[in-house]
């Protein structure tokens, strides 16, 4: 089955690749690899920003986590235009904004990592890391970086 009709059987929409908000690009393709800046926490609703460990529980931090993903799959599209070009997920670095005695960093990219592989199946597990941030861009719960194969 095609990525594109994976994502449709699951009821997942993409949401439009955002635009880079500085003096960057959105993604990188060097070889065979694409390197997507780091996407931050939205939805149709806007920034989704909060203090893990402050008022946001870990369910409502793997949500906007969640949605880090879905942005970094619409950065992605944009890169290689064939979702099926994907030959792998590489690497997440995930940063969540938390507070100094925060520990579940892991389950709040848990959101994003459960959606690779979700979407991309064994070729979505990947290699990861998981740290706290004081803060993060415009106040926002997590940002996700990512690495992917492409054919």
């Amino acid at each position: 089955m095609s990525i594109e009709a994976t994502l449709a059987e699951k009821g997942i929409t993409l949401p439009a690749a955002p635009a880079p908000a500085a003096n960057y690009v959105p993604f990188v393709q060097t070889g065979n690899l694409i390197f997507v800046s780091g996407q931050i926490s939205q939805d149709e609703s806007g920034l989704i920003k909060g203090r893990l460990g402050d008022g946001m529980s870990v369910d409502e931090g793997a949500a906007a986590a969640r949605r880090c993903g879905l942005s970094l799959i619409a950065q992605l599209k944009a890169a290689v235009g064939d979702l099926d070009r994907v030959r792998r997920v590489v690497k997440l670095t995930g940063f969540v904004n938390s507070t100094a005695d925060f520990t579940d960093q892991p389950k709040v990219i848990n959101g994003c990592s459960d959606l690779m592989v979700e979407v991309f199946g064994d070729a979505g597990r990947h290699a990861r890391a998981a740290v706290s941030a004081p803060a993060l861009p415009l106040g926002v719960a997590v940002e996700i970086e990512a690495i992917f194969e492409v054919a």
